[in-house]
């Protein structure tokens, strides 16, 4: 696709990734665009071009790492919308090779930001973010006033993150949106623990194999469908007032892990088991949460618009299961 043709032209980063992938589905139904996907295609990032397969025909696809600089030279300028979505998403991997966390999700933004500054200071770059960068709660409710206690790599580099696009945002007029996510499911999505465990747990169901559960699972946590997290993202891309803060982009219903596990059974007829915490995970664990995206809802008319059980049966039906 010639990224010249008249119209907006959109690059999504990471475009072969959960995410990303679901975004140019998301981007595609948006009339007189133009979209370019790159991704690394790295098996350390579970991103897989059978994700985009169905799509390939409507977008530019590009292989290549965000730490390429000339790479970022040749796809950022003449861009409208900038959506970086690559990453390095496992929490367990950051702690287990940090320096490799810090090389994708602080090093290879940097470049995005530096590359935009010199080559295209108009563009709108969106950098979804990570509800995890909090740590443990120590308020009652999580909102964008609370402080932030990460308790893993990617957590503490999400935040590092936040701040490089605040910084270009102030300093060099950089025009950034942060949104913090949290527990987002649906197609394409990761089926490795590692990498979050709503995923994880709807592969398992649907391989018919059982969803563990570490303790008793009373741990309560904010989760959203995909559809939602890539209509707000395409919102905030276009919306002024967004620009240059962080905002928290949650469902406004919590459950517990327990419930999300039954769910998922019920929906893909499968089965729920219990076991004990596994040290490392149970170090970085943040218990019960409850985040308030109050913020964002009063200053866009935005919410959510799928429950946790519409969600899944979408997400089986595009799964073909």
């Amino acid at each position: 696709m010639d990224s010249a043709k008249s119209g907006k032209n959109i690059l999504i980063l990471g475009g072969a990734g959960f995410l990303g992938a679901n975004l140019a589905r998301r981007c595609l139904k948006e009339s007189g665009i133009n979209i370019t996907l790159v991704d690394s295609l790295d098996p350390a990032f579970k991103s897989n071009k059978e994700n985009i397969s169905g799509i390939l025909d409507r977008v530019e696809f590009i292989q290549g790492d965000i730490r390429d600089d000339e790479l970022l030279k040749r796809v950022i300028p003449g861009k409208n919308i900038i959506f970086n979505c690559a990453a390095q998403t496992s929490h367990p991997l950051s702690l287990a090779n940090p320096v490799f966390d810090a090389e994708i999700n602080c090093i290879g933004h940097l470049k995005v930001l530096q590359t935009i500054r010199d080559f295209n200071p108009d563009a709108v770059v969106v950098f979804p973010s990570s509800s995890t960068l909090v740590g443990k709660a120590i308020n009652d409710v999580i909102d964008e006033n609370h402080p932030e206690r990460p308790l893993d790599i990617y957590s503490a580099n999400k935040g590092v993150g936040e701040k490089y696009y605040y910084i270009f945002y102030k300093v060099f007029g950089v025009k950034s949106v942060i949104l913090r996510f949290a527990n987002l499911f649906g197609p394409f999505g990761k089926v490795d623990p590692a990498f979050g465990f709503l995923n994880y747990f709807i592969g398992q169901a649907a391989e018919g194999k059982p969803i563990t559960i570490y303790g008793d699972g009373a741990q309560t946590r904010n989760v959203m469908f995909v559809d939602d997290a890539t209509d707000i993202m395409w919102l905030a891309a276009n919306d002024e007032k967004l620009i240059g803060e962080p905002y928290f982009a949650a469902h406004y219903k919590h459950y517990s892990v327990r419930e999300i596990a039954e769910t998922i059974a019920e929906i893909f007829r499968g089965k729920t088991e219990f076991i004990p915490w596994p040290d490392i995970r149970k170090r970085i664990e943040i218990d019960k949460v409850k985040i308030s995206s109050e913020r964002l809802y009063s200053l866009t008319g935005w919410k959510p618009k799928y429950s946790l059980k519409e969600g899944l049966e979408i997400t089986k039906q595009r799964m073909k299961l």
